[in-house]
């Protein structure tokens, strides 16, 4: 598996060459996964139906989180297992502080994201 880095803001690095990417490494993985996690259904005009269901099943239904949230994680490609995780809902800044460690084909990775 090999996917472009992010840097600290969430855009793609340029102009590095191959230090541009992550490469068979469970760091390749986390990032699919938090990308995956970021991106609402509907929002990809290439497929509609691809996207976390923010709107559709979790804001508002607040029972629904950890499950939409563990089967997004679950069905990126090269997760085997999730070993922890953990979900805060802060209604005031309307964000969601997600904590994960998954098991992944090339290791383990940690996840610390704020998503909303």
């Amino acid at each position: 598996m090999k996917v472009r880095k992010l840097d600290e803001t969430g855009d793609m690095t340029m102009g590095g060459g191959s230090s541009c990417f992550l490469a068979d490494t469970p760091d390749a993985v986390a990032q699919n996964v938090m990308t995956r996690l970021a991106l609402w259904r509907g929002s990809w005009f290439l497929d509609t139906t691809e996207g976390t269901p923010w709107l559709q099943e979790i804001l508002g239904k607040h029972e629904a989180v950890e499950s939409v949230l563990r089967s997004r994680i679950l069905d990126t490609p090269g997760v085997t297992e999730i070993i922890r995780f953990e979900s805060i809902l802060n209604p005031d800044t309307r964000t969601i502080n997600v904590s994960v460690e998954i098991k992944t084909v090339y290791g383990t990775a940690t996840i610390e994201e704020v998503l909303g």
